[in-house]
């Protein structure tokens, strides 16, 4: 209890004052792309856990907390999965939906709903990602260019340079907190199988092995471009 009160203030805290702990905030990665830490894919995949859903889940826990719930832990628990989903982790988000849904077919169809819905999140930051890396790489064979040409603007250079290292951080960042979605997903799927059927639980491994296709992907690309920024060194 005293973790989710402690959570949800931070969250509260982050929510009104424009933290660093929030995408867009006013804290690092101040050179990166808009694109990265603005518009509705920004704040998806940018925190793990409380933090990946800051504003919804803040306002609902504190909610609890200030009600007259008889059980504002459960309260607060639900509360975080309407806005964090499998962010919370997988031991809460299956003890919330046991408490909603009595039978494994239920819960595993809330489930696979939840996949679906987490991977259009993928696809759409996806889809920002490729945009910003496409005019990474053009403005690092630029770089290139003019270091083989020797017309180089060196300080120019640094600032760009700059730019697409925080692009590749929140890149990275992004990536990983997929990749613990998708693990999460595994976990909760695992502890759901003795009770569940052959056919239910091939239904939600391929959904989740869809997600991991997608993030797999932007993995390779988001190391692509890491790859070719790691060739570029100004001395």
């Amino acid at each position: 209890m005293t973790s989710l009160v402690a959570a949800a203030l931070t969250l509260a805290g982050c929510a009104s004052t424009g933290s660093s702990m929030l995408p867009g905030g006013s804290g690092g990665n101040n050179n990166a792309d808009t694109r990265l830490t603005q518009g509705n894919d920004a704040e998806f995949f940018s925190k793990s856990g409380f933090q990946a859903c800051a504003g919804g889940a803040a306002t609902g826990v504190l909610g609890c907390m200030v009600s007259g719930s008889s059980n504002k832990t459960a309260c607060a628990v639900a509360a975080g999965i309407a806005a964090c989903g499998v962010a919370m982790g997988a031991n809460y988000y299956l003890d919330q939906r046991r408490s909603e849904y009595a039978s494994t077919e239920e819960r595993l169809t809330v489930m696979s709903e939840d996949i679906q819905a987490d991977t259009a999140k993928v696809i759409e930051r996806t889809q920002t990602a490729r945009q910003v890396i496409a005019d990474d790489r053009e403005s690092i064979q630029a770089l290139q260019d003019k270091m083989q040409a020797q017309s180089l603007d060196r300080e120019k250079a640094k600032r760009q340079l700059a730019g697409i290292d925080s692009n590749i951080e929140i890149l990275k960042k992004d990536v990983a907190n997929m990749q613990k979605s998708v693990h999460e997903y595994r976990e909760v799927a695992d502890k759901e199988r003795q009770q569940a059927s052959p056919q239910e639980m091939q239904q939600v491994e391929e959904k989740i092995d869809t997600m991991n296709e997608r993030v797999v992907a932007l993995q390779g690309e988001v190391d692509d471009l890491y790859e070719m920024r790691s060739a570029v060194t100004l001395g």
